[in-house]
């Protein structure tokens, strides 16, 4: 299946997509690898996809098996991205990032910061302050409105999840932002293998948050975090 119909094309060619339903997992990973193929042929553009899936677990190639505590509850896929289990479900904005790294400076590490950085941006359009921790891959919060752990540190909790794979240098998979998930469904799990830490949404910190909202934010931040190399 190929993506959706985009819905807007930014100033510097890349293609904006969203689909209205839920998306199933694998016509949407076939899609999506079916995109990157093209665009690394330079038959396509660059496009983000913006998508909720039904309820599910994937694995990144570094999963381990007893990080999976409820394998009955819901399908579990193997996502060949890098990461350990993930969540994804209703209520979760899924957003597939297809991008020309190697013209955008062929650099992993680089790339991944761009993209903390845009769903950094994105949490402060909601007055939330998300932060990255060394070892820690994905966007926390601090929870100064809960109890110290027992070590006397204030808790976090993980906001948003980031797994991204290359493939002739263009980006796929991406990341994931809680909106408003059912967040019990995360407890299937061990998320990313951190144990100690708990799994917040922007609807579960108080805020009325809608998708709209988080899709208007994701457009506005893109340019400035993603220029273009042209530019």
């Amino acid at each position: 299946m190929p993506l959706t119909k985009p819905f807007a094309i930014d100033e510097n060619g890349v293609e904006w997509h969203r689909s209205a339903g839920l998306e199933p997992y694998l016509p949407a990973i076939a899609a999506m690898e079916q995109r990157v193929d093209r665009i690394a042929a330079g038959l396509a553009p660059e496009a983000v996809w913006l998508l909720e899936h039904p309820a599910l677990y994937t694995s990144g190639t570094s999963a381990r098996p007893e990080d999976l505590t409820d394998p009955n509850r819901f399908p579990v896929y193997e996502a060949r991205r890098g990461g350990q289990y993930t969540y994804h479900g209703p209520g979760q904005r899924v957003v597939y990032v297809m991008l020309d790294v190697g013209r955008r400076g062929r650099d992993l590490r680089v790339f991944v910061r761009q993209l903390e950085a845009w769903v950094i941006a994105v949490l402060g359009d909601f007055n939330i302050t998300g932060e990255v921790r060394d070892g820690r891959v994905g966007v926390w919060v601090s929870r100064n409105d809960k109890p110290l752990t027992t070590d006397g540190l204030v808790p976090e909790d993980k906001i948003a999840a980031i797994g991204i794979r290359m493939r002739k240098w263009i980006s796929f998979h991406g990341i994931s932002i809680n909106v408003e998930p059912d967040l019990g469904h995360f407890n299937g799990i061990v998320p990313c293998g951190i144990a100690k830490h708990g799994v917040t949404s922007l609807v579960d910190l108080g805020l009325p948050v809608t998708m709209d909202d988080v899709d208007l934010s994701l457009r506005r931040h893109f340019e400035a975090i993603f220029p273009d190399p042209k530019g």
